[in-house]
């Protein structure tokens, strides 16, 4: 082998040593910046406030009341400002969310600020606030529980087909899509709705500081407009993220330009908050195919088309 040869090799590895050294040196220097920048880049490493979104249907979501829960136990979070428009949802997933955000009010100052709509379940969610806002126009109220199921055993009979169901009791299949509800089983169904429908007055009677008797006389299912919401006591003032931030200023002392972080869960936009009917369809289909019923089976949801008993 020639010097030439030697010194060319020579040099191609002299000139892989130099770059593995300025390219390790570029990493070094990005990771020190990330680790000296890192508690400002990340809203949970410096003072702030969180926004929870609650939009859509709500339906339960595991990852999302972990999530919450988990604010309460953060230092860096000051304070949660949950911000509503949703018609409301099945009773489990208001009720897990609605728990969740009082474990965070039992620590930390919270508010509850309406958009459009805040109905059913989507009231209940803002019941642990300290103050609840919304729109003179914001629909919100409709404090009741719904369960709903259809029944074709007449269509079935005009197209000749019978339905059976093998059951070990006269209640497993009650309701049933294939068959009509017996007056035991509608007996039945009538006080599991009615037991949720006394939870739900409970968490209103003890987030609004109402007699249960003087919830009821409000809880016949209708929305109220926000103004008819303030003079019921159904909320606290009429305003936006901008009062409630004024609010939390004068009240609690959390200065008004503390920045705000968005609460962000991993397939939020697939489950709950984000009006994803995939989780709906597939509680429907489930229930229908099963001939069962399920707690998530009821709604506390606002349905103003629907009249009926």
């Amino acid at each position: 082998m020639s010097f030439e040869t030697d010194l060319l090799i020579d040099r191609r590895c002299l000139k892989r040593r130099l770059f593995f050294w300025r390219a390790a040196t570029v990493l070094a220097v990005i990771v020190c910046v990330l680790v000296v920048l890192a508690p400002r880049l990340r809203p949970g490493g410096s003072a702030h406030l969180t926004r929870l979104t609650v939009s859509g249907l709500i339906t339960d979501n595991r990852r999302l009341a972990e999530a919450v829960t988990a604010l309460a136990k953060n230092d860096s979070v000051r304070g949660l400002i949950v911000y509503i428009d949703s018609p409301g949802g099945s009773v489990g997933g208001g009720e897990s969310l609605h728990d969740a955000i009082a474990e965070v009010a039992a620590r930390k100052p919270v508010v509850a600020v309406m958009a459009g709509t805040a109905a059913s379940a989507g009231y209940m969610v803002a019941l642990p606030a300290a103050r609840i806002f919304a729109r003179s126009s914001t629909l919100t109220g409709s404090i009741g529980v719904l369960l709903q199921t259809g029944e074709i055993s007449g269509l079935l009979d005009r197209l000749g087909i019978t339905a059976e169901a093998i059951t070990s009791g006269p209640l497993k299949n009650q309701p049933s899509f294939t068959h009509p509800t017996s007056p035991q089983g509608r007996e039945v169904l009538q006080g599991l709705v009615m037991d949720l429908y006394d939870q739900f007055v409970g968490m209103v009677a003890s987030g609004r500081h109402m007699p249960p008797d003087q919830v009821r006389t409000l809880a016949d299912g209708r929305a109220y407009t926000g103004r008819q919401a303030l003079d019921l006591g159904l909320i606290d003032a009429i305003g936006g993220e901008p009062e409630a931030r004024a609010w939390l200023a004068a009240e609690k002392g959390i200065p008004a330009g503390l920045p705000v972080a968005e609460l962000r869960v991993d397939g939020l936009a697939r489950r709950v908050l984000l009006g994803s009917v995939a989780p709906v369809l597939g509680d429907v289909m489930k229930s229908v195919l099963s001939q069962g019923l399920s707690l998530d089976g009821a709604w506390a949801i606002w349905q103003p088309g629907n009249n009926d008993d």
